[in-house]
């Protein structure tokens, strides 16, 4: 089941860790219920259930803040961190391992909605609006206002959104953690410099 993915996401997310502790900590959690009356939407919506999907949707809006359009698509490991004030548009199609903050805004213009890749945080208060498209391991930070394409591996921030940081692609990054590991290790004492 997705929810649990999701559930698992979130742990590792805000604690570091999936055991059963984090875990029910974690369904205690501000988002987390967001995340449960949304993959119910989905689950109704898959079985052509619509009366039901829009019992769910209604409970997202009233009990946790949170209006997900009952076309929303979103992958695998979709974590809400907070739910108030989350609106996003029932087109917007999504990939795995998306994570939002709060008073996040995912909305359509003239019809046409975002489009997000795998592996995007999106900050507390940022609006990805109209047809645009949220590359990969991609960052939008806090109150940015995203109206133009974001490439993979990129920070945007601002408003309107602009390139604040490029990141090095996973295997880069990961040859930089061996190389470093590979350092020779150094004691300094108490008050020295480096």
């Amino acid at each position: 089941m997705k929810f649990w993915e999701d559930l698992k996401a979130k742990s590792e997310w805000c604690y570091g860790s999936i055991s059963a502790r984090s875990l029910l900590k974690t369904c205690l959690t501000d988002g987390t219920m967001a995340m449960f009356w949304y993959r119910l939407m989905q689950w109704a919506s898959h079985w052509k259930l619509s009366p039901l999907a829009m019992i769910f949707n209604k409970c997202n809006a009233i009990f946790c803040q949170c209006i997900i359009g009952r076309g929303a698509d979103f992958g695998r490991r979709f974590v809400i961190i907070h739910s108030q004030g989350i609106v996003i548009n029932g087109s917007v199609k999504a990939g795995d391992d998306i994570k939002l903050e709060h008073q996040v805004t995912i909305g359509a213009e003239r019809n046409v909605s975002p489009i997000l890749e795998s592996d995007i945080f999106i900050g507390a208060g940022a609006k990805i609006i109209g047809p645009v498209q949220i590359g990969s391991h991609s960052k939008v930070g806090a109150n940015a206002v995203v109206v133009k394409n974001v490439d993979s591996h990129t920070t945007v921030g601002g408003i309107p959104a602009c390139v604040i940081k490029v990141h090095s692609e996973k295997i880069s990054v990961q040859q930089n953690e061996i190389n470093q590991a590979e350092l020779p290790y150094k004691k300094y004492q108490k008050g020295a410099t480096l």
